[in-house]
């Protein structure tokens, strides 16, 4: 079941949803307990290449996707012939299989994959060391785990936390420091923290610098900003536009910042599969405001091949403020 992301869970103020809060809160204590005991208990395996893990300490909406492009970009510019990993959420392969983009649907591998495919070697396993060694097999010299800070099983070279930057309108990364349900943390900030190695946060195109308060709750970690910001202006004419992410008013915001003539927009929830009575409610939409649909790249990806010619994806991609800072830390882990 896909759920919609409660707002709430991003606003520091306790008195939001109190009483969803409250009664919550036990259930969030047994998933950081059973996460917490799943990690301590497990004895991590070496694939015999470097392993960097791209993760987040939130269920969802930081980016982390958008960094592990650009991780693998930055390996491959200086000769590593990296390959991405990820689980493969919302597919209905286990793998390992490596991603075929001619071959292979959001249905099969996942829309995440679908997007690293697109730029790097990319596979999808249910078992990621299964997963590594048969991209370690292929040739890879180094594996970017996509989402896998809370899984053990990979010895990693280095851990990489992305953390949204949004920190206007009382929005918070971490909202009041509950874990899910009663929030959005995965696990205690505390315990997350204590496993990285550094820290990407990345910015809104549209939002000048990082919060100071927000950087130093990382303390001794070395932090790297990012911006993410479109690969193109947006299409012009009336929008109506769309999107089934962690945080999609994001993407409504950066529309708007980015100057479109946005006459509507529709919340989907993250990973959603597109019905035809949803896309049908679209079409509809745009039709009254004579607009052109739009969405994320990620969101295309899980459109039925019909639709995809009557949707403009609008893609965005991540940069480094100091990519030649990031990019010697990441020849210093290859070459360990």
């Amino acid at each position: 079941m896909n759920l919609t992301t409660p707002k709430w869970w991003y606003q520091r103020d306790r008195k939001s949803a109190a009483m969803a809060r409250m009664l919550l809160k036990p259930v969030s204590w047994v998933w950081a307990g059973v996460t917490a005991n799943r990690i301590s208990r497990a004895t991590p395996v070496d694939p015999g290449v470097p392993v960097i893990s791209v993760g987040n300490l939130t269920v969802g909406g930081s980016g982390k996707t958008p960094i592990a492009r650009e991780v693998l970009r930055l390996l491959r510019a200086s000769g590593v012939d990296a390959h991405a990993l990820s689980r493969g959420y919302g597919g209905r392969l286990e793998g390992p299989v490596r991603v075929d983009l001619k071959a292979h649907t959001a249905g099969e591998v996942g829309d995440e994959p679908l997007m690293l495919a697109l730029d790097s070697p990319a596979w999808i396993a249910r078992d990621r060391v299964a997963g590594a060694k048969a991209a370690a097999a292929d040739g890879a010299q180094a594996l970017v785990l996509d989402d896998g800070h809370q899984n053990p099983a990979l010895k990693k070279r280095i851990s990489l936390i992305v953390v949204d930057g949004e920190t206007r309108d009382g929005e918070w990364p971490f909202g009041d420091g509950s874990v899910f349900p009663s929030g959005p943390m995965r696990e205690p900030l505390k315990a997350g923290l204590a496993r990285a190695d550094a820290v990407v946060i990345l910015m809104p195109s549209d939002l000048t610098e990082a919060d100071p308060e927000l950087v130093e709750s990382f303390g001794a970690l070395p932090v790297f900003v990012a911006r993410l910001e479109p690969a193109g202006p947006p299409p012009s004419g009336p929008i109506v536009g769309f999107a089934g992410i962690a945080k999609p008013w994001k993407v409504e915001r950066s529309l708007k910042a980015a100057g479109a003539d946005l006459a509507d927009f529709a919340p989907f929830a993250d990973h959603a599969p597109y019905r035809e009575a949803d896309l049908r409610f679209l079409a509809d939409r745009a039709e009254i405001f004579g607009a052109t649909l739009v969405t994320t790249e990620k969101d295309w990806s899980r459109l039925p091949p019909e639709w995809r010619t009557k949707v403009v994806s609008w893609p965005v991609k991540a940069t480094f403020e100091d990519e030649a800072g990031f990019a010697t830390l990441l020849a210093a882990i290859t070459r360990s």
